[in-house]
């Protein structure tokens, strides 16, 4: 199936030069001269090398046909993944390269989509938020709230985020996971 190019998004599988490509970051780049394009980091599903490419936003790539199953994420074990399937409860491993930075977030329990090409995970797609603790966040420096700034803070899963002056260490925050950016406290 065609689609545009501005409409890839991470966890996409789709078919580029001869290949099956999952696609695992994608930026929009509008540059002041020009027509708009979209850069995009992919995987090689077979031989797991990554890639990075570009097209125009009007232009069109291949999405391959995919079957995607809601599954559990159960454990992981050094560089494997383990989940299940939520309607057969059937366990399977796959590497954390297949995630890319995105693993970070993952929570014992967190209930992903992952899609199957000829019965093999070739791609996972977690929840578009996630709610994480602060384990540090650095003090507000006094007279620094009336313009709008960011202070450096980390997740209880190690990566450091920015956050706005007022949330302090201990809080839970809600995360977006496509970009590690703060979105809002957590209710």
């Amino acid at each position: 199936m065609k689609i545009n190019a501005n409409l890839m998004r991470p966890g996409n599988v789709i078919e580029h030069q001869g290949k099956m490509w999952a696609i695992l970051k994608t930026q929009i780049v509008q540059p002041g001269k020009g027509g708009a394009f979209i850069t995009v980091e992919m995987r090689d599903i077979r031989t797991g090398t990554k890639s990075q490419d570009r097209w125009r936003t009007g232009d069109t790539v291949e999405r391959c046909n995919v079957e995607e199953k809601e599954c559990t994420f159960l454990f992981g074990d050094g560089d494997q993944l383990t989940f299940m399937d939520a309607e057969s409860y059937e366990q399977f491993t796959v590497p954390s390269t297949l995630l890319g930075e995105a693993a970070a977030f993952l929570q014992d329990g967190m209930v992903v989509q992952v899609e199957f090409i000829e019965n093999e995970p070739v791609a996972v797609s977690l929840p578009e938020k996630v709610i994480m603790t602060l384990i540090e966040a650095d003090p507000v420096v006094k007279g620094q709230t009336a313009a709008s700034s960011f202070k450096p803070a980390k997740l209880e899963n190690g990566l450091k985020i920015l956050v706005p002056p007022f949330v302090e260490q201990g809080e839970k925050i809600v995360v977006a996971t496509a970009d590690c950016s703060y979105v809002e406290r957590a209710k």
